[in-house]
């Protein structure tokens, strides 16, 4: 566990200053009119009402003491159940509805459904309403997990592209219009058809694919195009930043409202244009995957944090991206310190501004290494740590002091680690490769895989077996090894890699991988 940072007390008095303006002026600032599912929940909970209904600690009457003195009582007082006044989830009628309208109407979609799950409820719904078992999904083999959960649960077949990568950052990026037309290609030749066509744009590290041309391949063949757009819901609403997903063409885009958004942590929405997919069999799939006890909490902060988009669509971003561009100056001249850029990958030449992305490698450094001086020395808390790189995210809620501190974090850092150029050189060499899932053979799809016979063996005896866990360095939750896949050396010393540079090994029945469950078939 992570022990409280103090930092120094001129940064701490610097930064407690601006962080009470920032409060107080967010809470001055009142929207024109209370969002509909806001105004709903707050009626609801200051009804003079005798309360036979759940959850049990009864609006708070019997709230664990514990977490009152965290998050006070209003929580537990706004945590109600689906009562008549604050409508469905599945069959709205009320204010979920116009909630749900009014989101539509600003993200620019034909309809648009609240989601309770995260982002990988509706990816896996995306999946499950485009595609019926047996049929085939082409989808970037850097998929998140969601996806390859979703093929277990629909028992689509996978047809995988494999992304371009750099080596020097260890980052793979998004797919081509090449590569999806060659999918397609392939597929016809076998007399086959795509179910949907499935993309990451933007991926975690903020790289984009280019959706418009993919879009127009995709619907010359009668084909749905759904995006994970779990990074990009803040796409759109200005000119320095990238067009969303549903302006570029998709058919169905989720969105993690609650990343980049300001939505309670777990909401997300799921957004629809166009008619190739049958809106029913959307409902009925998120029916299916969602809760029946949604929590209320989780669908307001959507209401709130469209209406707080809706207030300044157009401008809401302009202090986050001042903050992006003066900490690219701050840190992009630091000795040592690589900035990712679109000139490693060509192919893809947006990138999302509001993620940035700093190498340590020249320094004699991992990811991880850096984060850790990073978070003891100023107490800065990164998004996303890999091998050779940080990433940061820049927000609404970000603030010129936290920059200020990871500026001089990262100088900090150069001025202790920088090595000389032949040691710089040799580790570049040492470590070009390529992405640990560019040979890969399915054996089993997903589906088979899941649900056959297991055994574990000793990694070292694995090779060459059926994988028969899903494991993924985590984050950012993009799987290494599928079930089905077969083993292969190159992934094993990747994991291997990652788990000695500081990373946490999710899916993995032995975290420590000394041994691997594989498919006894």
């Amino acid at each position: 566990e992570r022990r409280v940072i103090e930092p120094r007390k001129k940064q701490q008095d610097a930064g407690s200053t601006r962080d009470r303006i920032l409060i107080t002026n967010s809470e001055i600032a009142q929207p024109n009119s209370i969002p509909p599912l806001v105004s709903a929940l707050k009626t609801c909970a200051h009804q003079n009402a005798a309360t036979f209904h759940f959850p049990g600690h009864n609006r708070g009457r019997a709230a664990p003491s514990s977490l009152v003195h965290l998050i006070g009582l209003k929580p537990f007082i706004h945590d109600l159940p689906e009562l008549p006044e604050l409508d469905n989830l599945f069959s709205p009628e009320g204010p979920i509805l116009e909630a749900q309208k009014l989101a539509a109407k600003l993200f620019g979609s034909s309809e648009t459904w609240f989601l309770v799950g995260g982002t990988t409820c509706g990816i896996q719904a995306a999946i499950l309403a485009t595609c019926s078992p047996g049929d085939y999904l082409i989808l970037p083999r850097n998929s998140h997990i969601s996806a390859i959960s979703a093929i277990v649960l629909s028992g689509v077949i996978p047809k995988y592209i494999i992304p371009d990568y750099d080596c020097l950052w260890d980052i793979t990026a998004g797919v081509t219009l090449s590569q999806i037309e060659k999918a397609i290609e392939e597929l016809h030749m076998e007399g086959q058809k795509a179910g949907a066509v499935f993309i990451t744009s933007p991926t975690y590290h903020g790289i984009c694919s280019n959706l418009t041309d993919i879009s127009k391949l995709c619907h010359s063949y009668e084909i749905p195009v759904i995006v994970d757009e779990a990074h990009g819901a803040h796409f759109g609403f200005h000119p320095q930043l990238p067009s969303s997903a549903l302006q570029q063409g998709a058919d169905l885009a989720v969105q993690s409202t609650h990343k980049v958004l300001c939505s309670l942590t777990q909401s997300s929405m799921l957004h629809m244009s166009g008619n190739i997919v049958d809106r029913e069999r959307i409902c009925r799939c998120l029916q299916t995957l969602q809760s029946t006890s949604p929590s209320y909490l989780l669908l307001a902060s959507l209401d709130a944090a469209r209406a707080q988009l809706s207030e300044k669509p157009g401008s809401i971003f302009n202090n986050a991206l001042d903050l992006a561009i003066e900490t690219k100056n701050l840190i992009g001249n630091i000795p040592g310190i690589s900035m990712l850029g679109t000139l490693g990958f060509s192919n893809f030449p947006v990138i999302d501004p509001l993620r940035l992305t700093f190498g340590f490698w020249r320094l004699g450094l991992s990811g991880f290494e850096a984060d850790e001086t990073l978070y003891s020395d100023q107490g800065v808390i990164s998004e996303l740590v890999g091998t050779r790189s940080i990433t940061f995210a820049i927000n609404l809620g970000t603030c010129r002091d936290h920059i200020q501190r990871l500026a001089c974090g990262i100088k900090n850092l150069s001025e202790a680690s920088l090595l000389s150029f032949e040691k710089i050189k040799g580790q570049i060499e040492d470590h070009c490769g390529s992405a640990p899932f560019t040979d890969i053979t399915m054996c089993l799809n997903p589906r088979e895989a899941f649900f056959a016979r297991k055994r574990k063996v000793a990694i070292g005896e694995s090779l060459g077996k059926i994988c028969g866990e899903l494991i993924c360095p985590y984050p950012p939750g993009i799987p290494v090894m599928i079930p089905g896949e077969t083993i292969t050396k190159k992934a094993l010393e990747y994991l291997v890699l990652v788990k000695n540079k500081g990373a946490t090994i999710s899916g993995a029945s032995d975290p420590l991988l000394n041994s691997i469950v594989i498919c006894d078939v």
